[in-house]
């Protein structure tokens, strides 16, 4: 994959950062600090490549799949069917979608492999690459060339995209277990942190849970080539979502993971173009500890720590405004203050957003 590293532009510019850092701090003299909402807009600004970042048009994706390791009961037998979390998505009747709604915020349900079929409907998007992964701990969870033909129909939908914010979360009995998996082949980390959702797991749960899960991993040593650790252990939600990342990485737009089955597609993602990280914030809907190990995996935290116990995605809703806000730290002009952005800051020319290489280049027939 050597020829993959220009698939994403790194956003480093010490130039650029100094201008951001000098608008903040005119604006700190104005109103005060504002903490941990200068970073953020610091970032966003790097993301866009500008003094003034502008955030247009956010897109929630829920991508949806159902996962063949389930049959051995590793997942909570209280889990709701992925068709009727689905389905719930669609009618309006998860906060999810309430949230979503009241701020605004597109949302989209990709079937990327549920096992059922539904109803069709102008916010279910159909990619489904098969009824469900196969079992892990008996096979590869999916071919090579399913995992290809998921990130391909994920960098189409990336391609695709109105705006430029885009959510990623995933939904699927089996989907935190599988990004699990994914997770630990390709960090070397604890399987078992990523697993355990709490104190209160029960023991016997936790232990029956690791049995099946150290089998698979055990079955498939030999995978750890990105794509290979994909085929193996990930879902076809993990996948599609893996092509939308670097799709949207791809044209700088910004990336709000939310769950372990994002934080799994991004690890596979940023083994391919290592910068996609770059454009990424992170939230979370629920108090799961495996979460938490996901997440110091990137060295991040949540934007949000509210308690909830909600479906993935819930928490980025609710954390859009901060990031928009952010935005507006630099976009909002103070009064007086000159309203070229190429002479904030003492710039002596504009900053140019370039237009990405097309991210099809890079890939060979495998992929295209």
């Amino acid at each position: 994959m050597a020829g993959s590293r220009s698939l994403v532009t790194p956003t480093s510019s010490p130039r650029l950062e100094k201008a951001l850092r000098e608008r903040l701090s005119r604006r700190k003299e104005m109103g005060g600090s504002l903490g941990e909402l200068e970073p953020l807009a610091i970032r966003l600004g790097l993301m866009q490549n500008t003094l003034r970042p502008v955030l247009r048009e956010p897109q929630l994706l829920v991508f949806a799949s159902d996962h063949g390791l389930a049959v051995d009961g590793v997942c909570d037998p209280a889990a709701r069917p992925t068709h009727e979390t689905v389905r719930l998505v669609l009618a309006n009747q998860l906060p999810l979608s309430v949230f979503a709604r009241a701020q605004n915020m597109a949302v989209t349900v990709v079937d990327c492999g549920m096992a059922h079929s539904l109803p069709p409907d102008d916010r279910l998007l159909m990619r489904k690459i098969a009824h469900g992964t196969r079992n892990t701990r008996s096979a590869l969870a999916m071919t090579v060339e399913q995992a290809h033909a998921g990130m391909r129909a994920g960098m189409e939908i990336g391609n695709k995209l109105r705006g430029n914010v885009t959510v990623l979360a995933g939904v699927g009995v089996g989907s935190h277990e599988s990004a699990a998996l994914v997770l630990s082949r390709l960090t070397k980390s604890s399987l078992r942190d990523l697993v355990v959702s709490g104190p209160q797991m029960e023991a016997d749960r936790l232990a029956h849970r690791m049995k099946l899960l150290t089998q698979a991993k055990a079955r498939h040593r030999a995978a750890t080539e990105p794509i290979d650790v994909l085929a193996a252990f990930g879902g076809f939600e993990i996948a599609v979502m893996v092509g939308v990342i670097l799709m949207a990485a791809g044209k700088r737009h910004l990336l709000i993971i939310d769950g372990a089955p994002a934080c799994a597609a991004l690890m596979v993602a940023s083994r391919i173009a290592q910068p996609v990280t770059d454009y990424c914030v992170f939230c979370r809907s629920h108090s799961h500890r495996g979460l938490d190990q996901a997440l110091s995996l990137f060295r991040a935290s949540a934007l949000l720590e509210l308690g909830m116990e909600s479906t993935d995605g819930t928490g980025s809703t609710l954390a859009w405004p901060l990031l928009n806000s952010a935005a507006a730290l630099l976009t909002e002009l103070a009064d007086g203050e000159d309203a070229d952005p190429s002479l904030q800051g003492g710039l002596a020319e504009p900053f140019i957003e370039q237009e990405p290489e097309p991210l099809s280049s890079h890939f060979g027939p495998a992929l295209y």
